[in-house]
């Protein structure tokens, strides 16, 4: 038979072709949806391996208007030598007319050859309520019977819902392309599972979060069945095996009658084709999975009392195998009756226990149904187990198609109450499926491993060949049902005797012996086998009998083989428990814990007395390296040598190699420390017992032993590793092992995260782990986290085993400390549900645990693992073992604490109450009054905790949402009765699978983006690093946090730069308008100037408000977007809000300032330009008279004699004239006025003190600061924080700064050249006031004297100007500096040779000069734009570090020097270098200078051509319409304008003409002279400065740390709190000790967590704790140094210019710590970059 397939799909559109084509492949090849036109338009192909055969699968489009396209593809594409199947496709449906012409053209199409091979193919078989064949004959009255009668009945239906895998069997045997496949071939294809019978199912796949999980619609096909076994047996739901598919009869059943109701329906089977049998389904299942899958379906059928398979059948190779290992996992307790005085147990995996095996087999046919009788026999009356399927439980009585032959295996354990006990002994229970005449060998095994065998029969042959064999062990009992014709006492007789039974041996169930009774007689029986039973055997010994028998061993698979001798080898060696760890685990113990200790010590401080804070953290980083030293001088032992290439081998001997390595500890374990249990325990019930508590206590820590103890010693080993150089053969060695550990975290095995015996986190080992573990998944690394908290042997891990279907690595004996966590793939169709990749699961240690309670630092043990946790999880779950609330206060009050701290750093998990052991169906109700008490108490805790962390939250549902009525969830208990015989309470199943889907759901819906798992790394290392100081919140810092904050701020400033610009603009256009204000070039109608400022202001205020509200909606939609981590900067929104509206406050005043000043200058001309314009019209009058009195003598004249006409005219001309003089105003005095209203609100003082000193003699000299009050009395007051000195040099600071960048504003004011305006005082009294205000400066006699100089420098300068301008613009030097205009056009005219000469000086005086003013008023902002693409200046973190990095890279002392003590003028300076560099070798200025000249030339040409186009009546109208054009671009001079003006009688076109020539020209000449100005020229001549415009961006809030001086790095202007990236040690900001006189080497950062004290002025000279420095400065967030090498920077730079910064200081030398002296300056420069994120 060909494997090659072809089929093809006709029909018309939306009959389902696309549907069952993907039908046929088994996958969604082909688009299919529910339309009303047309889905598939042309023919398309998809092919697919479909039952071992090569299937190319063909849709076409509507067969009615694609008859040809079809026929063509039929006979060209289609090869002869392929077998091809037709598919004409209808729908169940009304049969129409159309459909018949649909087949009509099918026949024309194929043709008849073709035809033979066409089946009819409906779909829609979900639908249909009766047979397909019921379904055509149904059909009388139209054609299709008979259109059914010419396919000769080739007919099939396909239910496209459903995708299971028979009913495309069932076409492909009809239309002969495959044979009859097998039954079980059959039943995996059914069940969906046939793919995994070679490929098998791994434990991660069953395991996968899907859709299923939260999906509870009705199973409606066969494939569903067993993954919602799975489902239900992964969370030990008993009721797994009830599965059945709801057929559409039952889903939509009418309970109405009809009169054709059919009454035989009722006394029909039940039991359709739908249904399985679970036996078929467990078979299935066991068969298509691997060995791990195995061991979870075995385990987690024993705990819901199923049998599970101890002999598995294959009906294909009529093979069986022995399940050993997949009971390998099965772990029992129970108390047999010899232990029952004493309370004793005996707990054990099962698989070793050697027990006597009572086997239940059947011969022939049997009238007693034997599990359902086994069933009863191993129940009591209060407690019915199912152990076994049979034939009255649901789908019992479907027929078994592949399980007979499957031997069921189950236990009866005792409990030691006699009462309740059924079987005094353990007994284990095997049921053999079948007539053992047809399986021989399972038969043949059970004899040889059972004490004895219950044969069920209804008619024995007295031959009896079968039982007679001589190797049976087992004691053969007879079990047979009277109620049956051909049972005689005679033939019974005969068997008897040849099998040698006596009357003991055979049980026979009468007429009148009821169930009861029969099984009360049977159980008789048994417990007297029981009681001497010949035979006891284990499970693994009974692999001797299988091997023997030809039975295969599950375990005997080479990587199981391979992986239980790795494992053998290493825990044969383990006799002493405790001898075993100290010698093959050097590194993790007393070395570990003391490594442990130093590291909380260097961020606690508590031992460091009055030690040098930072010569104690040098000696205890000292002390660490020795301790890594220690480690890494021993060599690796073999155990672990052999532990790690054991897990180097390939995946699946890795795997089973650990099962191995788990189990065999276990066992051992298990062994060792019962005594030492038992003894903890009885002391633990006295109090007074601690010190025995803590040694036995100290034993079993020492004792227990898991495999989490060789992977932490496996990352003791790598963290020690990393204190080699890394050329080091021994780190490179070591290199792969965190791959490793990857691996196995994506296999499924839990890592340890928390080191339970040393309360530590072994961070570069887990953040290594996690890295390998991102780089083997990227780019699909995102990630949710679920982890548990609660109180110990509350139930955690089996919640979460429960849940998930996971097993937690758990120490045997005792509840394991720390904290594990296990990753869990997410199905790729769920993906986009959750927005993630994997989800992690946390598994923790209890809290209050009584170990940990004897322990001193239990607590803070607690809460340290509580803040971990709730901060790394996504929803975190509370479990509370208790349904009395009023028990629940300590646990309480440590989440509490945890979620107030996490709401804090901005994350925001979710949290779900989980309340154990609640089994009443109305706890829910009735503990409606215990949830509000709940919530009362966590509205107290949360008072509580908010107090301890100095926070004002006062309610729960102040620090997260949480809805009593949805945030609780009521857990029954787990056994449903009485163990070791109880199973799993179904309720506990149902109710976890419950809160499950609520956990999902909450997750699908939550906010927060997830985590990629870098991110996670981050988390766990800024978490861990912040719980180890005292005070979480304020030590606390973050990466992610940092990087989400940087990034708004990047954004930010990006806003704030386009706001700032947009309104520059809009500034420029409007002094532009205000400039050309009632002249030719104005372009506004209002005439009068006082409406226009109005209206301009209005205008402005509009401009601000759409900028603002622009700029807010920004903000909005930052923060509502799911990526970035925006959510963890959420408590900085409202003071980047505040910004904003600071930021529109600031420049609205800025720009109506402007435009005041120019309406200002604008008015002050007025009257100066209109006397001005009279004197020029009477002067044009007189040149013209005597140019027309020189015409007249019609005589040619020259040069000489046209120049005495010119001199002899111009003087008598300006006799006409009566010049008056401006008046000078004193501005000293208006200044005077201006400071005195300045300084009313501060006091009669603040008089007095102006008074003393005339303004005029004020600012004379350089400005020293010398205070007035008594030396000696305010000595006192800076004692110990500041030196006399250092306060004097402070303020001189502040002063020169001050005066500094007023001089830089009254320098650019007079620039300017225009005339005095008042707000100019104003405005530098303002900038005076807002210095000294961020300064904190509150000294009125400093404030009073440093106003005083500048003002009155500032007046003397303001004089200067104002006279200038006067002098500038009095109206006689006016006409004499005009002279000589006049003269040439006095010439021109008369020669006739002023249209060029014209067009020339409107160039030159008009055009060029607006051009060159336009082109300087636009570099600024260009020049800002372009530095702003650079990453230094995108935020002033990003500033910060790059200015630190060049001073480092350059090392110069005097830069480390100027940048202490001159911050601001450092940085100014810094910034103007970088813009010299910038532009000199990366930007050309002359580009951007090049883009302005051609806009300008642009406008200029468009506005000649523009006034050109208009008819004009004279050259003056002309030139009016061009500077009108040009009024909102340009500033053209009016007094330029004016003079051109003059004389000007050119002919317009010639004018044009020529203007357009000197256009060019002056482009030319323009481009040329940028090119050849020197940048330093450019950037004085510029309006906007860009170095002051970056200096305002980067400069920030000016605040600086109280301490060491550094200044704040927070973004925005109206933060609220301010913090420093990097701190600095406080000799460099002068600090000394009062004694010695030596700089300090104190670092805030180590201070504010140190038990110190400090005091200054704010403290009022009184001594107050570093530790709580925010009752002082509460604006200020100095949190500790969490890396302990954060301040590396600084510690380097202060190390290397010791005597430098001594000799500025005049004080002596620091003494450097050692650890200070080993910083290299890569060490430093890598702080800098991981401080500041710098990736």
């Amino acid at each position: 038979m060909d494997d090659r397939l072809s089929i093809v799909l006709l029909g018309k559109a939306g009959v389902g072709k696309s549907a069952s084509a993907n039908t046929i492949l088994g996958r969604a090849a082909f688009e299919s949806r529910a339309s009303f036109g047309r889905v598939t338009k042309h023919v398309s192909m998809e092919t697919g391996t479909v039952f071992e055969k090569y299937v190319t699968v063909i849709d076409t489009p509507d067969i009615s208007g694609s008859e040809e396209q079809i026929k063509h593809f039929c006979q060209y594409f289609l090869q002869e030598s392929i077998p091809t199947l037709f598919l004409l496709v209808f729908k169940i449906d009304r049969f129409t007319d159309e459909d018949q012409k649909t087949v009509e053209a099918t026949t024309r199409v194929l043709g008849p050859q073709r035809m033979k091979n066409c089946f009819l193919l409906f779909t829609g078989g979900d639908t249909l309520r009766t047979s397909l064949s019921n379904y055509i004959s149904d059909y009388k009255s139209s054609l299709l019977p008979e259109v059914v009668k010419s396919f000769s009945s080739r007919t099939h239906l396909f239910n496209n819902e459903d995708e299971g895998r028979r009913q495309v069997r069932e076409l492909l045997l009809k239309s002969g392309h495959i044979t009859t496949g097998t039954d079980l071939e059959t039943l995996l294809e059914d069940l969906g599972l046939d793919p995994f019978y070679r490929k098998k199912l791994s434990l991660s796949k069953i395991l996968e979060i899907n859709e299923k999980i939260i999906n509870e619609e009705p199973l409606k096909c066969k494939s569903d069945l067993s993954w919602y076994f799975l489902k239900k047996l992964m969370m030990v739901n008993v009721t797994a095996r009830k599965i059945k598919c709801t057929s559409a009869s039952e889903s939509n059943s009418d309970d109405s009658l009809s009169d054709d109701f059919d009454f035989n329906y009722l006394f029909a089977s039940l039991n359709d084709d739908e249904s399985l049998n679970p036996l078929d389904i467990i078979t299935a299942l066991f068969l298509c999975s691997d060995g791990f899958v195995h061991q979870e379906l075995a385990l987690k059928m024993s705990m819901c009392q199923f049998s599970v398979p101890l002999l598995l059948p294959n009906c294909d190779t009529q093979q069986c195998t022995l399940m050993l290992w997949a009971m390998r996992d099965i772990v029992k307790k129970y108390r047999p009756s010899k232990l029952s005085e004493s309370r004793g147990f005996i707990e054990e995996r099962i698989v070793l226990s050697e027990l006597p095996m009572i086997s239940f087999v059947r011969l022939g046919e049997c009238s007693l149904s034997k599990s359902e009788i086994l069933n009863k026999l191993l129940s009591n009356s209060e407690q019915y187990h199912y152990t076994f399927v049979h034939h009255n439980m649901e789908c019992g009585d479907s027929p078994r198609r592949i399980s007979n032959g499957l031997t069921e295996m189950t236990w009866y354990l005792p409990c030691g109450n006699k009462n309740m006990d059924i079987f005094s002994e353990p007994v284990a229970i095997a049921n053999l499926r079948g007539d053992i005449a047809s399986f021989e060998t399972q038969f043949s095994f059970l004899c040889r491993t059972s004490a004895a065998v219950f044969v069920f029969f209804d008619q024995l042959d007295s031959e009896c060949e079968l039982l007679m064999n001589k190797n049976h062990k087992a004691q053969i009992f007879l079990v047979g049902n009277q109620q049956n014709k051909n049972l005689t006492p005679d033939s019974l007789k005969k068997v008897a005797t040849r099998l040698n039974l006596t009357k003991n041996n055979i049980i026979i169930k009468s007429k009148q012996t009821n169930d009861a009774d029969f099984v009360k007689s049977l159980k008789k029986v048994v417990s007297s086998v029981l009681t001497n039973p010949q035979l006891k055997m284990s499970v693994e010994q009974m692999a001797d009998v299988a091997h023997e028998l030809g039975i295969t061993v599950d375990e005997d698979s080479p990587e199981c083989q391979d992986g239980k001798k790795n494992a053998d080898a290493i825990t044969a060696e383990i006799e002493d428990t405790f001898q075993f760890k100290e010698n093959q685990f050097p590194l993790q113990g007393q070395i570990w814990k003391e490594l442990t200790f130093l590291e909380k010590e260097e961020f606690r401080l508590r031992k460091v007395g009055s030690e040098d804070i930072e010569s104690y953290k040098s000696n205890l980083k000292k002390i660490k390296e020795e301790q890594r030293k220690k480690q890494n001088s021993y060599a690796m032992s073999s155990v672990m040598t052999c532990f790690i290439s054991a897990i180097s081998s390939p995946h699946r001997e890795r795997c089973y190699f650990l099962k191995w390595m788990r189990m065999n500890i276990d066992n051992l374990s298990r062994s060792k420390l019962s005594g030492l249990r038992e003894l903890y325990k009885e002391k633990c019930k006295d109090s007074e017992n601690k010190q025995e508590i803590k040694e036995i206590d100290q034993k079993l820590s020492s004792s227990s032993l898991g495999v989490e103890h060789f992977f932490r010693e496996m990352g003791q080993i790598y963290e020690a590793s990393l204190y080699l150089e890394e050329t080091d053969p021994s780190r490179q060695q070591l290199k792969h092992l965190p791959r490793l550990c990857a691996q196995l975290l994506l296999d499924g095995f839990p890592l340890e995260l928390v080191d339970g015996d040393a309360s530590n986190i072994p961070l570069s080992w887990v953040s290594d782990v996690l890295s390998q573990l991102n780089d083997l998944v990227s780019p699909k690394n995102k990630i949710l986290v679920v982890t548990v908290l609660g109180v110990q042997s509350t139930g955690k891990s089996t919640l979460l085993n429960t849940m998930f279907g996971v097993q937690f690595a758990v120490s045997s004996g005792r509840c394991t400390r720390g904290a594990f966590m296990l990753l869990i793939k997410v199905n790729e169709d769920f993906k986009k549900v959750l927005n993630c990749d994997f989800m992690m699961i946390i598994d923790t240690e209890g809290l209050k645990s009584p170990e940990l309670a004897q322990l001193d630092n239990s607590h803070e043990h607690d809460n340290e693992l509580a803040t971990l946790v709730v901060g790394l999880s996504d929803i975190t779950i509370i479990n509370i073992a208790m349904e009395n609330s009023t028990e629940m206060k300590d646990i309480l009050q440590i989440v509490v604490h945890a979620f107030l701290r996490m709401k804090e750093v901005g994350k925001k998990p979710q949290c779900q109450f989980v309340h154990q052991n609640v089994s009443d169906v109305s706890a829910h109700e009735k503990n409606l009054r215990d949830r509000k008490l709940l919530l009362e108490q966590l509205n107290e805790m949360t008072q509580a905790a908010a107090k301890m962390e100095k926070r004002e939250e006062k309610n729960f549902t102040d620090v997260m949402e949480y809805n009593p009525d949805t945030g609780n969830c009521y857990v029954p208990g787990l056994w449903n009765g009485n163990p070791p015989m109880a199973p799993v309470n179904a309720g506990y199943s149902e109710t976890v699978y419950e809160l499950k889907k609520n956990i999902i759901q909450q997750l699908g819906e939550c906010e927060s983006t997830s985590n990629n798992i870098l991110e996670f790394s981050e988390w766990i290392t800024s978490l861990w690093n912040a719980v180890k100081h005292e005070n979480f919140i304020f030590s606390f810092r973050n990466s992610l946090v940092a990087d989400a904050y940087m990034r708004l701020c990047t954004e930010y400033n990006q806003w704030e730069w386009e706001f700032k610009k947009e309104m520059y603009k809009w500034v420029t256009t409007a002094e532009t308008r205000i400039s050309n204000f009632g002249s030719f070039a104005a372009t506004s109608e209002i005439s009068d100037m006082n409406e226009f400022i109005t209206e301009l202001e209005s205008e402005a205020i509009t401009e601000l408000t759409k900028w603002e509200t622009k700029i807010l909606e920004n903000l909005k939609k930052y923060f509502d977007q799911s990526e970035g981590h925006v959510y963890l900067i959420e408590g900085h929104r409202e003071e980047f809000s505040n910004s904003i509206k600071s930021l529109r406050r600031q420049t609205e005043r800025s720009v109506l300032n402007q435009i005041t000043a120019a309406a200002d200058i604008k008015k002050g001309l007025k009257e100066l330009d209109k006397i001005r314009a009279t004197y020029r019209e009477e002067t044009e009058k007189a040149v013209c008279d005597l140019i027309d009195e020189c015409r007249k003598k019609k005589v040619q004249m020259t040069d000489r004699e046209l120049d005495e006409s010119f001199d002899k005219m111009w003087p008598e001309t300006l006799r006409t004239f009566s010049f008056s003089e401006q008046q000078i105003s004193n501005i000293i005095t208006n200044v005077s006025h201006q400071l005195r209203s300045n300084l009313s609100h501060k006091g009669s003082h603040a008089c007095e003190l102006l008074n003393k000193k005339n303004l005029k003699d004020c600012g004379l000299e350089l400005f020293i600061y010398k205070p007035k009050v008594a030396m000696d009395k305010y000595k006192d007051t800076v004692k110990r924080f500041f030196t006399w000195t250092g306060l004097i040099k402070t303020r001189q600071n502040i002063a020169d700064r001050i005066i500094s960048d007023c001089d830089y504003y009254i320098s650019d004011k007079v620039k300017r050249k225009t005339n005095y305006r008042d707000t100019y005082i104003e405005e530098i009294l303002h900038i005076i006031d807002e210095k000294l205000n961020k300064a904190d400066v509150n000294d009125i006699e400093f404030e009073v004297s440093l106003k005083q100089h500048i003002c009155g420098s500032a007046a003397r300068k303001f004089q200067k100007m104002h006279e200038e301008f006067i002098q500038e613009k009095d109206s006689y030097k006016s006409m004499q500096k005009n002279k000589e205009r006049f003269r040439t056009d006095f010439k021109d005219v008369f020669h006739k040779l002023e249209c060029q000469k014209k067009a020339e000086e409107f160039t030159n005086q008009c055009l060029k000069p607006a051009v060159e003013n336009f082109i300087y008023r636009s570099l600024g902002p260009d020049i800002v734009d372009k530095m702003m693409t650079k990453e230094e200046f995108s935020t002033r973190m990003s500033f910060q570090y790059s200015i630190l990095l060049d001073l480092i890279s350059k090392s110069v002392f005097e830069r480390f020097k100027s940048y202490n003590q001159s911050y601001e003028d450092y940085v100014k300076w810094w910034i103007s270098e970088r813009i010299r560099e910038y532009f000199s070798f990366e930007f050309t200025v002359c580009e951007l200078e090049d883009k302005h000249l051609k806009c300008c030339i642009k406008h200029i040409n468009a506005a000649i051509k523009k006034a050109k186009a208009e008819k004009t009546d004279s050259l003056r109208t002309f030139v009016v319409k061009i500077c009108t054009e040009l009024g909102d671009k340009l500033v053209i001079s009016q007094d330029a304008l004016d003079a051109f003006m003059v004389l000007n009688n050119a002919d317009q076109e010639q004018f044009a003409h020529w203007l357009n020539m000197f256009v060019e020209e002056m482009t030319e000449y323009l481009r040329e002279k940028f090119k050849n100005t020197q940048f330093e020229t450019k950037l004085s001549q510029l309006h906007i400065k860009p170095e002051n415009e970056l200096f305002n961006k980067v400069v920030g809030c000016g605040k600086q740390c109280p301490f060491c001086k550094t200044p704040c790095d927070a973004g925005g202007e109206n933060h609220t709190q301010h913090f420093a990236s990097l701190h600095r040690p406080r000799g460099l900001g002068q600090f000394s000790w009062e004694n010695s006189k030596r700089l300090t080497t104190n670092v805030c950062t180590s201070l504010v967590i140190s038990d110190g004290y400090f005091r200054c002025r704010d403290t009022r000279n009184e001594w107050h704790p570093y530790k709580r420095y925010r009752e002082i400065y509460p604006n200020w967030n100095i949190p500790p140094d969490v890396s302990l090498d954060a301040s590396d920077y600084w510690k380097y730079v202060m190390n290397q210019y010791n005597k430098e910064f001594a000799e500025e200081y005049n004080a002596e030398p620091a003494d450097i710590p050692d650890a200070w002296k080993r910083i290299t300056k890569e060490e430093a420069v890598k702080s800098l970059k991981k401080l500041f994120n710098i990736k």
